[in-house]
């Protein structure tokens, strides 16, 4: 019996009928009736089994409510646990697909680094070859040269897991190429293999097919190079500094020794230094640096305690080795050297604010890679600044005659206010003999320099005294010695210069003559959150420096090249001038030009020509006149500027500026072998009296030298109606007395050693400066006025120092 016959008889039987295959539907109305009511159990399993598109359409004429199970259903079937899952594995294979595909299309390539490593060309800004550097300072050494604990000093620093781990770290790495995928610079570790990688087979470029390529081979030298080797390459081809490359030559720059002569302290230092070499160089760090690696110093040892390396009594007694002075690269002679360094600098800083650069990177794009690096520097202004210094002071010392005179230091820095262009700068005697730039040391008083800042604060927030008396040049003050600044938390009773007791005078006379007690009272009237926000504006750096009243004195650090661009920003107008000595820099197929160096205005038109207008009476009529105004080798040129002198003779200043030219001058006292801040009283020997060396004095002289053989005649355009370079519009009008009438009886004649001559300019205080009688400023004797520029006798006019 076939199988039809079957189903028939088990129909007839009784039992129900299986459906028919859904491929041969038959019509319900062609099927006779079967024997015992059969027909109608058939006729649902025919519909049920329907085709696909008789499905749809009966679907279509009862079509469920939005959102019904219908459309869920859909939805159900699409995004099933099944097919997702089945998705996210084909991701994976294609990921794994692609990394095996770019594992066997990328090869380790020949290293590169000694190729890479070329001259730098530096040029004046008319074209003229300033230096070449490019003799790269490095001594391969065997590991085995290297001390087992030297060599874990650097593992401890960048990566303890390196004797363990596959020479990637993935995790790094992810980081790494996510933050460079959205433009946020190296934020990604790296291990000691991939350091390794970059420094020797690659490049520094922040992109993700570099990255990539680094993980490859990284994978790949792993596999191939033993441990040790890898190591070797990697501390043989790091930059540390000084010019430094790899272990050998670090070892010589820092500590004057071989590599296999290095103790744990020492390399443990050279591991710290590989995070920022010219931040953590410990001879021109500032104190933000040597704390910095003293930590980084920390962390290493402490590193190796952790695992295993070192005897945690003997980390316990470990001090941080402090390094040797360095020795400059030939070719840097003279100011070259200085030159140089500050054009690097500029650079670097430039691709780290572009690319999001750590410094070390930044430095080894720039180190001996092979860039035409244009300076703005004028030769001819050049060659002025250092005639000037040498002729009106290194002339003069003699360091066998005067211990002293080898504590002297000079730095100056000369800039156009109206580009902000560096045309000279004078770094030191030599950049040989001292490694430290004066130039843009930060790390001494401006002294009284800072005072025209206070001032300018006080001009540009329409600032009052406490008795309501608008700040400007004629406002009145009391100028007693000693006298307590009046409204300030903090209690506060400067001396004046000579302890010189003034009485009531003008702000004009309280410039000129650099009187302590009225601009410690005018910073604390203005208030000094206000004073230091301002001297921020104008290019000073008071990050973390407190706002009170002792600020006033110009107690905070300041370099020459930021005193030269606060003037030139009075100079400006009150438009930001931040000086740069960079023009341009060059190399194949990539060309940096700096940013505008002319900024946005950061205190108002007419505050800044008040200021420079005050500052005119200080040349004519006041610390500078005899340096300045009465020097031989002024033709017409109007001057304003400032001299200071810091507390114990530490430090002497003149800043000051023509129409079209700013130069600061500071003159340093450094101990000249510890380095430490010594007095500059009785250098030279050529000072009467005590031998202060004032900011009048050498300082001005070089200023005035310099200045006046390089400009031509020019008057400033100011905005003013005030200030010594204008005769005033209105008689000064004194601020109300009460808390100034116990000073004013008999105080107004100089109490304590000022000269006699100061007598008759007190009584009628209240008249401006400008037309002051003559008898204002000291007599002088014959033998004390300078001639042709340069005196052996120079004269120290009354002069700040606080």
């Amino acid at each position: 019996m076939g199988r039809a016959e079957e189903r028939k008889a088990r129909q007839r039987g009784g039992r129900r009928a299986a459906p028919r295959p859904r491929s041969s539907p038959q019509p319900a109305h062609d099927s006779p009736e079967a024997p015992g009511g059969t027909a109608t159990a058939v006729q649902p399993a025919r519909a049920e089994g329907g085709t696909r598109a008789e499905r749809r359409k009966a679907a279509a004429k009862g079509k469920p409510a939005k959102g019904g199970k219908a459309a869920k259903g859909r939805i159900r079937r699409l995004f099933t646990w099944k097919k997702m899952l089945g998705a996210f594995f084909g991701v994976c294979l294609l990921g794994i697909g692609a990394f095996i595909l770019l594992y066997v299309m990328v090869s380790v390539p020949e290293g590169n680094a000694l190729a890479q490593t070329q001259s730098n060309v530096y040029k004046y800004s008319d074209g003229s070859v300033l230096a070449r550097k490019g003799t790269v300072n490095r001594e391969i050494v065997d590991l085995s040269k290297v001390p087992k604990d030297v060599q874990h000093t650097f593992v401890a620093a960048e990566n303890k897991t390196f004797y363990s781990d596959s020479g990637i770290d993935l995790k790094g790495m992810a980081r790494g190429l996510y933050n460079t995928a959205r433009g946020r610079g190296t934020q990604g570790g790296s291990t000691i293999t991939q350091q390794y990688v970059k420094n020797y087979y690659l490049d520094q470029d922040q992109t993700v097919t570099r990255k990539l390529k680094e993980l490859v081979i990284s994978l790949k030298v792993d596999r191939e190079t033993s441990k040790d080797d890898i190591l070797a390459g990697y501390i043989n081809t790091s930059y540390y500094g000084r010019g430094a490359y790899g272990i050998q030559a670090a070892a010589q720059a820092y500590y004057r020794v071989d590599a296999e002569d290095l103790s744990v302290e020492q390399g443990a230092y050279l591991a710290a230094l590989l995070q920022a070499p010219s931040q953590y160089d410990w001879a021109v760090a500032g104190p933000i640096g040597k704390k910095l690696v003293q930590q980084r110093w920390n962390y290493v040892l402490d590193n190796m305690v952790g695992q295993g390396w070192l005897d945690k009594s003997k980390r316990d007694t470990m001090k941080f080795p402090i390094p040797k002075e360095p020795k400059a690269a030939a070719g840097l002679e003279g100011q070259k050297g200085y030159l140089v360094e500050l054009a690097n600098t500029q650079l670097e800083n430039q691709l780290m604010k572009d690319q999001g650069l750590t410094r070390s990177e930044a430095e080894a794009q720039v180190v001996d890679q092979g860039w035409t690096i244009t300076l703005n520097i004028d030769p001819k202004k050049q060659t002025k600044l250092e005639a000037a210094i040498k002729g009106q002071l290194t002339s003069k010392l003699d360091g066998k005659k005067r211990t002293v005179d080898k504590n002297v230091q000079a730095g100056a820095v000369s800039v156009d206010p109206k580009t902000g262009k560096i045309l000279a700068l004078y770094g030191g005697v030599d950049y040989y003999k001292h490694y430290t730039n004066n130039a843009t040391r930060a790390d001494y008083q401006p002294a009284s320099t800072f005072k025209p800042i206070i001032l300018a604060a006080a001009l540009d927030q329409d600032a009052k005294t406490q008795d309501g008396k608008e700040i400007n040049a004629n406002t009145i003050y009391d100028g007693t010695s000693g006298r307590a600044v009046k409204g300030s938390d903090i209690a506060f009773s400067p001396p004046n210069e000579d302890d010189a007791d003034y009485g009531d005078i003008t702000v004009q006379t309280a410039m000129n003559k650099s009187v302590n007690s009225v601009f410690a009272q005018m910073g604390v009237d203005v208030g000094m959150k206000n004073v230091m926000k301002v001297a921020d504006d104008l290019g000073l750096d008071t990050t973390d420096l407190p706002a009170v009243p002792a600020q006033t004195l110009g107690s905070m650090g300041a370099s020459p090249l930021e005193m030269a661009g606060v003037y030139a920003t009075l100079d400006n107008h009150g438009k930001k001038v931040t000086p740069t000595i960079l023009a341009s820099a060059e190399k194949t197929g990539r060309k940096i030009d700096p940013p505008d160096p002319i900024g946005e205005q950061v205190i108002n038109k007419s505050a800044a020509d008040q200021v420079t207008s005050v500052l005119t009476g200080v040349v004519d009529d006041g610390t500078a006149k005899v340096s300045v105004a009465q020097n031989p080798l002024r033709r017409g040129q109007q001057v304003a500027g400032k001299t200071g002198t810091s507390d114990n003779n530490k430090s002497a200043w003149f800043t000051g500026y023509t129409p079209d030219l700013v130069t600061s001058v500071g003159l340093f006292g450094e101990d000249y072998k510890k380095h430490s801040q010594v007095s500059l009283t009785g250098a030279t020997g050529l000072i009467p009296g005590t031998g202060r060396i004032n900011g009048g004095g050498y300082p001005a002289q070089i200023w005035a030298t310099y200045t006046f053989g390089v400009t031509k005649k020019a008057k400033f355009e100011l905005d003013t109606d005030l200030g010594a370079a204008v005769r005033p519009s209105q008689t000064p009008s004194k601020s109300a007395p009460p808390s100034q009438t116990p000073s004013q009886t008999p105080s107004q004649t100089p109490t304590k050693s000022a000269p006699p001559s100061q007598t008759p300019s007190q009584t009628p205080s209240q008249t401006p400066t400008k037309s002051a009688p003559p008898s204002q400023t000291p007599s002088q004797t014959p033998s004390q006025t300078p001639t042709g520029g340069i005196t052996d006798n120079p004269l120290d006019p009354a002069d700040d120092f606080q």
